[in-house]
This record gives structure tokens, sequence and C-alpha cells, in this order.
């Protein structure tokens, strides 16, 4: 008996091995149609007759479609994840060109106070940084298997689950079959992550977009990733950061649209669930396809540094430091905040920035100002005295470059 066993077994596998190398591994095949061309049963039972007919023993459709979801899912997070790996790496790398290019930094899209280029760009690193984290953290969760849980209520067969598991590469099994058979959380929090992903993608996109502007032009992209128009020839439109900004909402319905399908289904398995393999699918395709563009996008954008500081040395974005010049010279802070404003309304008056305000308009408005000042509120120097940690100077930029570039390597 045991050997005729052996024997089935035997046949069984090298049946599948020949399937597998015939419709190629990972190729889309059903279980229980009658289309004979993609029905692995039909071939088995046409190649080794009546062992084929046991390959379904003790599975559902319900477990083993919960598998094959969990299986789909769990490589495509690898490969999501390869690709904001990559992603980070190149963005690490551009910023590290530019830790000293001084550009404004905004609040309110109105300039706020002078930052260098590279210290803006690794803002974003931190951020895909967390999204490599969460699929980290989501793979963790979808590593579970819940083939055995059967239809909802295992099987009567002595089936060793932990076994099975290992086998097919799966950290854990689910602890109660209606809930392997019933939940698709899993996919809802994949598309929960994919979304933050998608949303820092997009605004990283608005930002390209609007640099990218005449009234900007801080940025110059490559003809590969932007077009003309077909009626205004000086026109060439960022059409790439436009469909990846676009595709974010896309992304968005897919998770509204599984936390929809899910609300209101009761234990355990419900036809509803079949809605999910749409959403989820097109979600990773379209997050694959996006960080597929961004990333050489990116690495071939040209950046205009003089446009940049020009727009820094304007807009009064060192009047801060100004005022903290005054502060650190004896004057209280509130009283400083008022002088600097009064400065500042004495150069748009004179048509002139706080850079070349003479000093006796400074003295007009409070005698502590001297011609240290002057030095105080220098671009470079006012992006370089914040040094506290996580802050824009040259020194602690370079520092979160390389402390990226070395997590980067073990990721």
């Amino acid at each position: 008996m045991g050997n005729n066993n052996e024997d089935k077994l035997r046949a069984l596998d090298a049946a599948l091995g020949q399937i597998e190398k015939q419709y190629g591994k990972g190729a889309v095949m059903k279980l229980g149609d009658s289309a004979a061309n993609m029905n692995v049963e039909t071939i088995l039972i046409s190649r080794i007759g009546d062992v084929g007919k046991r390959l379904h023993t003790g599975r559902s459709r319900n477990d083993q479609v919960a598998l094959d979801i969990r299986m789909y899912t769990k490589k495509e997070i690898i490969a999501i994840k390869e690709l904001v790996k990559n992603l980070m790496v190149t963005l690490n790398d551009f910023a590290a060109n530019h830790t000293e290019t001084i550009l404004p930094g905004y609040t309110h899209l109105q300039r706020a106070q002078p930052v260098t280029l590279a210290h803006h760009l690794l803002a974003y690193v931190e951020m895909f940084k967390r999204d490599y984290d969460r699929l980290c953290d989501t793979y963790k969760r979808t590593d579970v298997m819940p083939l055995g849980s059967g239809a909802l209520a295992t099987t009567t067969y002595p089936l060793d689950r932990y076994a099975v598991a290992a086998e097919l590469g799966f950290a854990a099994i689910t602890m109660n079959s209606m809930d392997g058979v019933s939940d698709r959380d899993f996919c809802i929090e994949l598309a929960s992550t994919l979304s933050i992903l998608m949303m820092h993608l997009s605004r990283f996109c608005e930002e390209i977009i609007l640099w990218s502007s005449h009234e900007f032009h801080f940025i110059e992209l490559s003809d590969a990733y932007s077009t003309g128009s077909s009626i205004m020839p000086q026109k060439k439109n960022p059409d790439m950061a436009e469909l990846i900004r676009g595709k974010t909402g896309r992304v968005y319905g897919h998770l509204m649209a599984l936390l929809t399908t899910m609300k209101g289904l009761p234990l355990a398995y419900n036809k509803d669930m079949q809605e999910d393999k749409e959403a989820i699918f097109d979600a990773l395709d379209t997050v694959k396809m996006c960080l597929t563009a961004f990333t050489p996008m990116l690495d071939t954008m040209r950046v205009i540094p003089e446009n940049m500081r020009k727009a820094a040395a304007g807009g009064f974005i060192n009047a801060t430091d100004c005022a903290d010049w005054l502060t650190k010279n004896g004057v209280p802070f509130r009283d400083a905040y008022k002088a600097t404003g009064e400065l500042v309304a004495r150069c748009i008056e004179l048509g002139t920035d706080l850079e070349n305000l003479p000093m006796d308009e400074y003295k007009k408005v409070c005698d502590v100002f001297n011609d240290d000042v002057y030095s105080a509120i220098s671009l470079e120097r006012c992006t370089n005295e914040r040094t506290v940690f996580g802050g824009p100077a040259s020194a602690n930029v370079k520092a979160q470059a390389k402390r990226v570039a070395e997590i980067a390597e073990k990721l």
C-alpha cells in the first residue's frame, strides 16, 4: 500500500513538473474548469489517469484561492520593495551632488527659509524609506498560509499544514480556518501601503511639475519624460509626472473598493470576495509602472542652480535669521521679530532686500544692528548654521546621505 501511494505521488509530481515546463512557472491555470487547455486536473487526468483526480483532495476553492493570492502578492511585494530601494539610492545619489545648491524652502507655497536641494530631496528619501518599511510589515502579515482551511471548517484528512507551509515558503499558517478563507485584510493593508507610497510619489511629481514651469524654472526634464503641445510649439509638458500624479487616484480607488466590498460580509466566504483580484492586481501593476517611470525621470532631470539661488535671494527668506541675530545680541525675540518686520516693509518700500539695505536703515529700526548682520543673513550662513540634527547644514546633509547609503546596502 505504501509503495503504491509513493508511486502515485511520483507520477503526480512528474506530471505537474511537465505541466510547469510546458506552460511556464507562474502561468495562470484553473482548477475544476472545463477548458481543457487551461485546467490542471483535466491535463493530469489525461496524462496519468485516476491519480490526477486526487489533486483536489482535502482542498476547497476557498482556501486554494486564498493561498494563491497570498503567494502572488508576496512575490509582488518583493518586486516593489526592490523598485523603492532603487528609487531611494537614485535619489540619495542625486542629493549628494547638491549639498551646496541653495533654494527656497516653502510653507503654504510661500518662500519661507533657505535650504539646500539635497536637504529637500532627502526629505523624500525618508518618506520612501518608511514606504519600504511598510511593505516589509505588510509582507509579514501576507506570509501566512491558509491552505488546509478547506471551505471554512478544514477537513477530516490528516493534513500537516506546517509541512505544506514550509514546502510553499510560508513563515506561518492561519490559526483559524474561517478567518483563513474569509478575510482579505492583507490585500487591504497592501492597498493602503501602496496608496501611501503613491501619495509620496504624487507629492514629488507635483513639485517636479511646479519646478519645471516657467514661473519656477528650477529644473528641466528630459525629452524622454515630457512632450510638446500639439498647437503651442514653445511648450514642454511634464507628462510623466502628471500621469503618475493622476494614477494615484486610481490606487486610492482600489483601496476604497476593497474596504467597501469587505465591510458587510458575514463569515465565512462570500462570492463578493472575488472582486479583490481586479483591485489588488491593478494597484500592484500601477505602482510598479509608476516607480519604473519615476526613477529614470528623476535621474535624467537637469537642475538649474542659478534659478534656485535667485529665488532664494528674493522673498526675504533670511528674515528669520535677521531676527535671530538680534536675539543673539540681547534683544528679546518678540521685539526682534517686530523690528525685522519693519525692515522688510522698508525694503519693499525701497525696492531692495535685507542683504543690500543700507546700515543706516537698520539703525533707524534698532540701534543694536552693526555690519556683522550682513554675514549672518547670507544664504550660505543661513543654511550652514542650522546644525541641529535633521537640519539643512551641509555637514548634516552629507551625514544623512551617507547614512541612507549604508541603510540601502543592507536592504
